[in-house]
């Protein structure tokens, strides 16, 4: 399946159905008096989040979205049937924005989340409803309100525990695939990831979910290489996991690039929690490693893991690091909506 996490689509909202003029004609009734009935309602417009979808690539394919018109009213009192509403069913971290692409309507991230993005339209009165003592043969019905429609955006953000981040071949992919069943493609050459994948990763008792994003260059932010529009999937991750090559001429210059690349981008990715690592330390001496290390330790007071996703060398450490880092991150989360009791308090 392709992936797709940005598209745009046009939705209608149903017309109402238009009210009756009618009157009862029926055998030894002389006066039957009005019974046009009013017209139904016309269907929503709906984005529903569901389960076992992780891509917009639908939404490519079909980008017309038209809710069911109203009934018309009908004599004996008869009110028109209310239209069918059109469900958009949209993966778990979509947004969607309005169609300037910048007011943000909504946020689903929780299976069985609905967001109406176009009302139907009212139906018309009929004549019945016009009735009075004075106005005893109404021949007026109102016609049902239009229906709206637009343009919506849908963005999505995968939802992920943690994020892989890191310049292209800093041996992003390989990690993913060597501690989870995903299979990401894999090569020798710059950007060989293309689109986020994600993969089911265990440590000890703990599962979480691990998001491999394409890499950053320098000037990422500006729309260099493939830019840092994919960083909006690790938005919503509860801790980065920083990888490096260890086979670099400048481990500690990759470091920075990367950061300034977070610190540019905003939306809190620079304050999440980081865990770094060396990567293909498998390639290299011990002590080369281990001066690599020392070199960021000098730098900016990190402490790296030195790992091996082929030989498997501290992948096991690392793993149950980044399990604690997320645990962390959720305490937060949790300490962060927690209220206080004078704010719990009832108010006017």
């Amino acid at each position: 399946m392709k992936f797709l996490d940005q598209a745009r689509v046009y939705i209608q909202s149903g017309a109402g159905g238009n009210g009756c003029v009618s009157f009862r004609r029926e055998k030894y009734v002389e006066f039957g008096g009005p019974d046009g009935g009013d017209g139904g309602r016309g269907g929503d417009v709906v984005a529903e989040c569901v389960e076992n979808l992780n891509t917009l690539i639908d939404f490519r394919y079909q980008q017309h979205y038209k809710a069911e018109r109203g009934g018309d009213g009908m004599g004996k009192n008869r009110s028109g049937a209310g239209g069918k509403d059109k469900v958009l069913k949209v993966p778990p971290g979509t947004q969607i924005y309005a169609q300037d692409n910048e007011t943000l309507l909504g946020d689903l991230t929780e299976p069985g989340q609905r967001l109406v993005l176009a009302e139907g339209g009212n139906g018309g009165f009929g004549n019945a409803h016009f009735k009075s003592s004075t106005n005893r043969a109404p021949r007026r019905a109102n016609p049902g309100e239009p229906g709206y429609e637009s343009e919506v955006w849908l963005r999505l953000k995968l939802i992920a525990d943690a994020g892989l981040v890191g310049l292209p071949n800093a041996g992003k992919s390989t990690f993913l695939a060597s501690v989870s069943a995903a299979k990401p493609k894999i090569a020798d050459y710059p950007f060989t990831t293309l689109h986020p994948n994600l993969g089911v990763v265990r440590a000890g008792d703990i599962d979480f979910v691990l998001a491999d994003i394409p890499g950053l260059i320098e000037g990422a932010h500006e729309g260099a290489g493939i830019g840092d529009r994919f960083l909006g999937h690790v938005e919503r991750c509860r801790a980065l996991l920083h990888l490096i090559d260890v086979t670099s001429e400048d481990v500690v210059g990759d470091y920075e690039t990367v950061r300034g690349e977070l610190e540019a981008y905003g939306s809190g990715l620079e304050t999440k929690g980081e865990l770094v690592a060396l990567t293909k330390c498998d390639a290299v001496s011990e002590e080369q490693a281990a001066e690599s290390a020392k070199a960021l330790r000098a730098a900016h007071g990190i402490e790296a893991n030195t790992i091996s996703a082929v030989s498997g060398s501290g992948m096991k450490d690392m793993l149950f690091r980044l399990a604690g880092a997320i645990e962390d991150g959720r305490t937060k989360e949790r300490e962060a909506k927690r209220v206080s009791p004078r704010e719990a308090q009832w108010r006017p």
